[in-house]
């Protein structure tokens, strides 16, 4: 028999515990072996249980979210898999809770009291499931190990670079764009899965601290720069035109419940515009987005690589290869030194 999944909810309301847990029992393959409302009861917890995974909310009376999973990380590290609402000011704090090592989150429909949670349900199962998997050594290297790439001087052998990640993205892509320089020689775009706005302007904000380069949320007509990173807001669509020598950007409102943004409409549109001058990878994430723009890139005559089996999820890459349309597997230290070459410094 299959052992199952065991979970331990950390969520302040009884309710919510009560909810997120029978939404949890109710898959075969899961178990909720307990719960916790205050950092106090997680110390106590974790001392005594050894959970598979764990769901976390990031409004917690005394200890917040943050303390919560950093205690986690240090002490008993565990795939966490945050379970709150959002506002601006929760975007800001989930992506540091990315950084100090959570895998996933899921965003509580209506408020942190969401009636309707179990509109979240499969959502929430699904992470879970693909949390519980991760090897955890995966996790704390990319939180306690930055490396540093030689600087070199080279020709740029692509125009653009277009990089598409979804579950375990944000800390590899930390990783990757630490040690680049602000003399790369041409533009990035990075197509990370973010269910509003507000994750993908707090992304840019952290990314602006950790980087060299200049990271923005893309906007509409908005022309392409060298040197700068541009990442696809969440809730819209985006594509790309050449008006004479200039590439500008363009954004469209998405449809309800549309994947946004996504990687295939993204790598789709760069290989119609830069053909054979594009470079196209795929990093760790859950699905298949991106297989269909990367075999566009390729056929276009462009370059195109992924992460190997170190991803945190290593469906997208997967997904890629089965397809038998990557040039090269590589580490996020290969992937980094690969952009150094095709980018020029």
């Amino acid at each position: 028999m299959k052992k199952k999944i065991r979970v331990l909810v950390i969520d302040d309301s009884i309710f919510m515990r009560t909810l997120i847990s029978d939404m949890l029992n109710s898959d075969p393959e899961i178990e909720v072996i307990d719960t916790a409302k205050d950092g106090k009861e997680v110390v106590e917890k974790l001392s005594k249980i050894r959970p598979d995974c764990i769901t976390l909310d990031l409004v917690m009376p005394g200890w917040d979210g943050l303390t919560i999973l950093e205690y986690i990380m240090d002490v008993y590290p565990t795939p966490v898999v945050i379970l709150s609402a959002y506002s601006k000011k929760d975007a800001d704090i989930t992506i540091k809770c990315l950084k100090a090592g959570a895998v996933n989150f899921v965003l509580k429909p209506s408020g942190e009291l969401s009636l309707n949670i179990r509109d979240v349900k499969q959502e929430l199962l699904e992470k879970v499931k693909a949390a519980s998997r991760i090897d955890l050594e995966r996790i704390k290297l990319l939180i306690h190990k930055k490396r540093e790439w030689p600087k070199c001087k080279l020709a740029a052998l692509s125009e653009i670079i277009v990089i598409g990640a979804s579950t375990g993205g944000p800390q590899t892509l930390e990783a990757i764009l630490y040690s680049l320089p602000a003399s790369l020689l041409l533009p990035v775009i990075i197509v990370q899965h973010f269910p509003t706005i507000f994750f993908t302007q707090g992304f840019a904000k952290y990314l602006n601290k950790v980087t060299d380069l200049e990271v923005k949320v893309a906007e509409n007509d908005e022309g392409l720069l060298s040197g700068i990173v541009y990442l696809a807001p969440a809730g819209f669509q985006m594509t790309f035109r050449r008006n004479d020598k200039k590439v500008t950007i363009s954004l469209t409102k998405a449809l309800p419940d549309s994947l946004t943004p996504s990687i295939d409409i993204v790598m789709e549109s760069v290989a119609k515009v830069y053909a054979e001058n594009s470079l196209g990878i795929i990093l760790t994430g859950m699905g298949s987005d991106g297989r269909e723009g990367m075999r566009a890139i390729k056929e276009a005559g462009g370059k195109t690589m992924v992460q190997d089996e170190s991803s945190l999820i290593f469906g997208m890459p997967k997904a890629v290869i089965d397809a038998g349309i990557t040039d090269e597997i590589l580490t996020v230290g290969g992937i980094a030194d690969a952009i150094m070459e095709c980018g020029g410094l």
